[in-house]
């Protein structure tokens, strides 16, 4: 009879819940099938190696495994920990966010004539109910294009498009170059950038700033107005909705190296006319008109996807993680990053907002990953696709609305390793309209709207206030409940402690 092949030798799994959006997956795939694929691995070896004193494929198998032996166990574990993760999978029909751990692998050992067991964690979509999607009610903010806006618009596209000045001794507003290192309690250098560069406050900023992506609350008061040449220290801690799970809530020291001190000296207007190609400057300000109203319809959009998103993210309840994984922390990011990239924010104020986000309470981390499991299953259920010509015609949308040709950004993203992001975003965004399509909307001025956001927001934050303030309360009504069921009943534990 002959022996069963790989095939036949199916794998034992067990599944496991690991807590909110995690399960545990077990693996062993039995000795037979791992001595099978070490001897493939070897045979393959044997036909292409050469070794000194022997021809190609003619050494012996002994000589081979002695000399080769630690790759071929690394191949073949590769192999099959890749093929029996797959099988899992696909049998168990989990749907996984995301690659498993790397140093999964460094973990797992090949040993002869045993099986090969490994665990893994993986990170599933939480189980919820999806609301009713129909007639949501919706406000449409309107805003007409005002001269001043033109006039800020300019003064922006005049600071982009400046020329650095070198300053020996730096003020408010100018850009400090130099070699900045995030150093945690524990002595670890957690960040190591070169060239990093952050802006000293202007007074409007109120003393807060950023540096190596960290907002600080009395940065200005710290960072001092340094000279080339000087070592600045800041103290701080870690933002709860940082990447890097270590420095959460960890007590930090920034030292940042100044290498170069630069201000921005803007502009002139008749500098850009010519340079962006018009003939006079009503030319340059009636494009930058149509530009304001092509960012304006971006941010009404922008506008009502969040109420939508808002309204199914209070309508749901899900057990999430009460503490993000990195790799949630980072998706969320990544996020809003191209998002904001996309509404036509310039590159300090992304940094600017992605730190406020990394400093955001971990309630407001959790929410954009709620937003993120509503959305997929929604699109998953209007069959919600994104062809390639939507990925190009975005990458040129965000490209002319920073002023950068569409080769290089989408060059950018492929480097950052963001093209699946982007793609995720156009689903989002296709889901949101899909549901705004069948919304009750009503058109409101700019200024009502925005008024009414700030006033629904401050009662959320009240309400979120009230919320902490009373759980303590119900803390300890639970523990006068449990001790009084305990007076109730026989005190026998206390009777035999007062025996001794």
């Amino acid at each position: 009879m002959a022996d069963a092949t790989v095939s036949e030798r199916p794998n034992k799994v067990t599944i496991k819940d690991a807590g909110p959006c995690l399960k545990k997956v077990l693996i062993e795939i039995p000795a037979e099938t791992v001595a099978d694929q070490l001897g493939s691995s070897l045979d393959t070896l044997m036909v292409e190696a050469e070794l000194p004193g022997f021809r190609k494929g003619h050494a012996p198998r002994r000589l081979i495994e002695k000399r080769f032996g630690t790759v071929v166990r690394k191949e073949a574990k590769e192999q099959l920990v890749a093929q029996a993760y797959s099988k899992a999978i696909e049998e168990h029909k989990l749907r996984v966010i995301g690659d498993p751990a790397s140093e999964m692998l460094a973990k797992i050992e090949v040993e002869d004539g045993k099986p090969l067991a490994f665990e893994v964690e993986v990170e599933v979509p939480p189980s919820f109910t999806v609301p009713s999607t129909d007639g949501i009610e919706v406000k449409r903010p309107v805003t007409e294009v005002a001269d001043s806006m033109i006039d800020e618009q300019l003064e922006r596209i005049a600071l982009q498009e400046g020329r650095l000045e070198s300053q020996e001794s730096a003020a408010a507003g100018d850009y400090l170059t130099g070699h900045g290192k995030v150093i945690g309690s524990d002595d670890k250098t957690y960040i190591d950038i070169n060239d990093a560069v952050i802006q000293i406050p202007t007074p409007d900023k109120e003393g807060k700033g950023m540096i190596l992506g960290i907002k600080v609350d009395d940065f200005a008061a710290q960072l001092g107005v340094p000279a080339v040449g000087d070592k600045v220290t800041i103290k701080t801690t870690g933002p709860e909705g940082h990447e890097i799970e270590a420095i959460r809530g960890m007590d930090l020291t920034v030292e940042f190296y100044v290498s170069r001190a630069d201000r921005i000296i803007p502009a002139s207007m008749e500098d850009l006319t010519a340079r962006f190609g018009f003939a006079d400057t009503a030319g340059f300000r009636e494009a930058i008109r149509q530009r304001i109203q092509e960012r304006i319809a971006v941010e009404q959009a922008a506008a009502m996807r969040e109420q939508v998103a808002r309204h199914l993210v209070e309508s749901v309840e899900m057990e999430l993680p009460e503490r993000l994984t990195q790799n949630q922390t980072e998706r969320n990011l990544s996020r809003k990053r191209l998002e904001l990239s996309y509404r036509g924010v310039d590159a300090l104020k992304i940094e600017e907002d992605i730190a406020d986000l990394r400093a955001a309470s971990n309630e407001s981390t959790v929410r954009e990953l709620k937003l993120f499991f509503i959305l997929d299953r929604i699109g998953e259920e209007m069959d919600i696709k994104v062809t390639e010509g939507e990925i190009n015609s975005r990458i040129v949308q965000m490209a002319v609305s920073s002023n950068e040709r569409p080769e290089k950004l989408r060059a950018e993203l492929i480097q950052r390793n963001q093209i699946g992001a982007l793609f995720q975003q156009i689903r989002e965004h296709k889901t949101l309209d899909a549901i705004l399509a069948k919304a009750k909307v009503t058109d409101v001025p700019a200024e009502e709207y925005n008024k009414d956001a700030i006033d629904q927001s401050k009662k959320r934050s009240e309400s979120r206030a009230a919320a902490k303030k009373s759980k303590p309360k119900a803390e300890k009504a639970e523990e006068k409940d449990d001790d009084a069921k305990a007076e109730k009943k026989p005190a026998k534990k206390p009777a035999k402690k007062s025996d001794k």
